[in-house]
């Protein structure tokens, strides 16, 4: 099996890796293409975590790298087969966490940097395994869920897994933004101060 991933930032590259490990049949193995030296190191601590055998190739402008579950055979040459389409199944299943996501950017420096790391963990909430429970969006996150936002599928993706999404409306209006509201519904913050007090476990972004 292939994966292309040129030109993916992480966390792209290991979603896609940790979704198709296992469904590898017997003595197969997955070829991830990156041209990302984060995705390289990345893909060569979770080939370990996996116990994976690792064959890394640079072919010019990007890298394969070929895990090998050390059940099954390697590969005889690392020559790259046919791309295949990937299929993404998730199970439905929510956690006890709260996110609370207060701005559209990530911490404190750089906003451009900001941008790149709210939008890389929304993609990587969105993928995990067990996904929030709610998501609250309040001042500048506000303009995550509305249209325009890179973030707007993968929390579309979440509300289908199940996550409630809610958006402050007093910070819609703020904006003016709440007639592009694209996912979840609208709340206050006495409704907002009613999860956050009764949920046992809430994380900020």
């Amino acid at each position: 099996m292939q994966i292309d991933a040129r030109g993916m930032t992480c966390p792209k590259p290991v979603v896609l890796t940790l979704e198709a490990l296992p469904k590898l049949g017997a003595e197969e193995f997955l070829e991830v293409l990156v041209n990302d030296e984060v995705a390289v190191g990345n893909l060569t601590r979770l080939a370990e975590e996996k116990n994976c055998e690792l064959l890394v190739v640079e072919k010019g402008g990007y890298t394969s790298m070929t895990l090998v579950p050390r059940t099954a055979s390697a590969p005889a040459a690392p020559a790259a087969p046919e791309p295949e389409a990937i299929e993404v199944q998730v199970v439905p299943a929510t956690g006890d966490a709260v996110v609370a996501v207060g701005s559209d950017v990530m911490g404190r420096g750089s906003e451009e940097l900001g941008k790149i790391l709210v939008k890389g963990l929304i993609y990587a909430l969105a993928h995990q395994e067990t996904v929030p429970k709610t998501m609250l969006f309040f001042n500048s996150g506000a303009r995550l869920t509305c249209e325009g936002s890179e973030s707007l599928d993968d929390i579309r993706e979440l509300e289908g897994r199940g996550t409630q999404i809610l958006t402050c409306g007093t910070c819609l209006d703020f904006y003016g933004i709440r007639d592009r509201l694209g996912v979840g519904g609208v709340t206050n913050l006495y409704a907002i101060a009613e999860i956050i007090a009764s949920e046992p476990v809430v994380t900020s972004i």
